[in-house]
């Protein structure tokens, strides 16, 4: 039997719309009412599959469903049983996990086994032993979201401090409660290494020619570029500075980037500020901690210092924007301030590119505070007992009438 083009057409459009045995029926009612019963004609007439067909036509026949393959094909995936697995994995690892300190990669690296990834899962978001699936599967899944293992290389170890420990546990306690705060607003701050102007090889790979000039003796400029991210709201502003990044440049980006934003925060009273302890910006730094508490006047806000301990500055958020900024130019030749600020502007931090402002003012290194100047400035500071350096807040002094 020779059917019409247009028959034909509806006919394999209606099998392709169907599925399992619902497609079977239909597959086999048309053998049956249009080809006699003849399977191999409707092969040729249709296209169908002719192991389809006869399992169709006995399904017709008898009556008796036959269930798919696919019913039986095992437990579903951990993220399907469990919606909120894959971020509760995410949240957990975040806090013990650090960036690559040499930037050649975009991963996280764990600090805790997947065993105790469960255990965190169990004492911290409430899952049971019972419905977590096995060590095995929280390592796999741990993977999939980036967290790796690697091998640890025998090197000179790493400097640290005795308050190391207690700083790592007090920075938890901080930034847990800054997330369960409606008004405190979590700000990670950092500065990126200085980088060279000029044709000089970044050791990268390009898919095209690209020289370099056999020595970096000299340059055409610097560009350090400082980061201001957003954690919970996973956004970027970077201020790409040509001059020195000193404690004004620090404060008055804030000054700046709180001007902008403050709208978007209508019941925010606090900004937590995650930093490393450079020279610059140390809470023992006079003009740094003046300013700071100047700007605690002026936009009557709190401000709360949160330090990483020295030698772990990678562990602050922002650490990681950078390694995605090193990755995204990564065989290119910054040869122009104008090219750092279109590369800077291309990049993606968690799919979305960031704000980039290129500051090209001047600031004097070297200015501190008077014993006198400095005693006011103590007088609106509270330091946590033990580990007063770290953690410092600045609390607002109402406005004089």
């Amino acid at each position: 039997m020779k059917l019409a083009m247009e028959v034909t057409k509806v006919l394999r459009d209606t099998a392709s719309a169907l599925t399992g045995y619902q497609r079977r029926m239909f597959m086999a009612r048309t053998v049956r009412d249009l080809f006699a019963g003849v399977i191999n004609r409707a092969v040729r007439a249709l296209d169908w599959d002719d192991r389809t067909l006869i399992k169709g036509k006995r399904e017709l026949s008898s009556g008796i469903e036959c269930l798919d393959g696919r019913t039986g094909a095992g437990r579903p995936l951990a993220e399907v049983l469990l919606p909120n697995l894959m971020g509760d994995l995410r949240d957990i690892a975040d806090g013990q996990s650090q960036t690559d300190p040499r930037f050649k990669t975009q991963r996280l690296y764990t600090r805790i086994t997947a065993a105790e990834v469960r255990r965190q899962l169990i004492a911290q978001k409430g899952y049971t032993d019972e419905t977590l699936p096995t060590v095995g599967t929280i390592g796999v899944k741990l993977n999939e979201l980036g967290y790796r293992l690697r091998a640890v290389a025998k090197t000179k170890p790493k400097k640290k401090i005795p308050e190391t420990d207690a700083i790592f546990e007090q920075m938890t306690r901080t930034r847990t409660d800054a997330a369960l705060s409606p008004n405190v607003l979590e700000l990670s701050l950092d500065a990126k290494a200085v980088i060279k102007v000029g044709e000089f090889s970044r050791y990268g790979v390009s898919r095209i020619k690209v020289s370099a000039l056999d020595h970096d003796h000299g340059f055409d400029a610097k560009v350090t570029p400082y980061g201001f991210l957003l954690p919970a709201h996973k956004e970027l502003t970077v201020y790409l500075a040509t001059g020195q990044v000193t404690a004004d440049f620090i404060v008055d980006r804030l000054d700046s980037w709180w001007c902008d934003h403050r709208g978007r925060f209508p019941g925010v009273d606090t900004l937590l500020l995650l930093q490393d302890n450079g020279p610059e910006n140390q809470s023992r730094r006079t003009q740094f901690l003046g300013r700071i508490v100047a700007f605690t006047q002026t936009h009557q806000i709190n401000v709360r210092l949160a330090y990483y301990p020295p030698y772990h500055s990678k562990y602050n958020p922002v650490e990681r924007c950078w390694g995605v900024l090193e990755q995204h130019w990564n065989g290119s030749i910054l040869d122009t301030v104008e090219t750092i600020v279109q590369f800077t502007q291309t990049m993606a931090w968690k799919g979305t590119a960031p704000i980039v402002q290129l500051v090209t003012a001047t600031y004097a290194k070297g200015i501190s505070l008077t014993r006198a100047a400095m005693a006011k400035v103590e007088a609106q500071v509270r330091r946590l007992a033990g580990l007063e350096p770290w953690f410092v807040d600045i609390l607002c002094a109402p406005k004089e009438a």
